[in-house]
């Protein structure tokens, strides 16, 4: 079972107010129905078409009428068809035709816009599982202007959505791990909104420890080029002229670096202080090998020359 599913099986079943309930119903049936002498709410999700059933039967005390077919014959599911046989509900919910935007009464407060906002998840929108792919949600409509009021309306709670065209249809969508999570916050999808922040913190905590993982592996990297580095040019030094043109403190210190070849310098530095007895600082370490590369460069230059 898709995560999509899971969501909108959890909010199938919440308890809301009256007045939720017709904002909720409006963006179902602006979305997923076809008008014309009845209304007929089509739905993939068998909950969510028990949710537009129940939601008719305590709103206007009517009965609709639900059948069930077989998707198609790719698909091993079903397709549930609610059939409402009174129009004059239109006229309440303000459904003129598909993706009509709704009246200011139906998103009069932050729990109304929650609840049209529902609606429009159980109707039309869809998260990626986030153990499985990048964090997605989204929402598809056929009209760009309500396709724009709707990226609006989620903005208003600050999800930072967007609206792209997609083929003949326009999508709106969030693809911040937070900003969906806040979402599924608005829509009371409690237990999914655990599901989805455990694995969030489980993939942050992942990422986190490939970056220092990383972030170790290249200075490790860098240290080890920087000793090589600063061996070759001891080499070339002592191939030249010998160690002995070189003062008793930076002959020490190449000594030591030809010995400890894989070493930081601070850690050069602990080695030297620690088996000669006299106290290095990692700084005069550096100022040593300092010298030595100085020395190493005007030998390559002068070869040039």
């Amino acid at each position: 079972m898709s995560f999509t599913t899971n969501v909108k099986n959890e909010v199938s079943k919440l308890d809301i107010t009256k007045s939720d309930k017709i904002s909720e119903l409006s963006a179902i049936i602006n979305n997923v129905s076809k008008l014309e002498d009845k209304i007929e709410v089509h739905s993939e999700n068998a909950s969510v078409a028990r949710r537009v059933f129940s939601l008719v039967k305590d709103i206007y005390d009517i009965n609709p009428n639900v059948s069930v077919r077989k998707a198609n014959n790719f698909s091993k599911g079903y397709k549930y068809l609610v059939i409402i046989n009174n129009k004059k509900i239109l006229n309440e919910l303000r459904v003129t035709n598909k993706n009509s935007i709704p009246p200011s009464y139906l998103i009069d407060d932050d729990e109304l816009k929650k609840a049209y906002i529902r609606g429009l998840f159980l109707s039309v929108g869809s998260i990626n599982d986030p153990k499985k792919s990048r964090y997605h949600l989204e929402f598809l409509f056929i009209d760009k202007n309500y396709a724009e009021f709707i990226s609006s309306l989620l903005n208003e709670f600050n999800l930072n959505s967007k609206v792209l065209k997609r083929e003949k249809k326009y999508m709106v969508y969030v693809k911040e791990a937070e900003k969906i999570s806040d979402f599924l916050k608005i829509i009371r999808a409690s237990e999914s909104l655990l599901y989805f922040e455990d694995i969030r913190i489980y993939r942050d905590h992942k990422n986190m420890t490939n970056r220092l993982n990383n972030c170790e592996q290249a200075n490790v990297d860098k240290t080890i080029k920087t000793a090589t580095d600063q061996i070759k040019d001891i080499l070339l030094i002592e191939e030249r002229y010998g160690l002995d043109i070189l003062s008793e403190k930076v002959r020490q210190v190449c000594v030591y670096r030809k010995k400890y070849p894989d070493v930081s310098i601070l850690e050069l530095s602990n080695i030297i202080s620690v088996e000669t007895g006299q106290n290095i600082t990692k700084s005069g370490v550096y100022h040593r090998l300092k010298k030595i590369n100085n020395l190493a460069k005007k030998i390559r230059d002068k070869d040039i020359d």
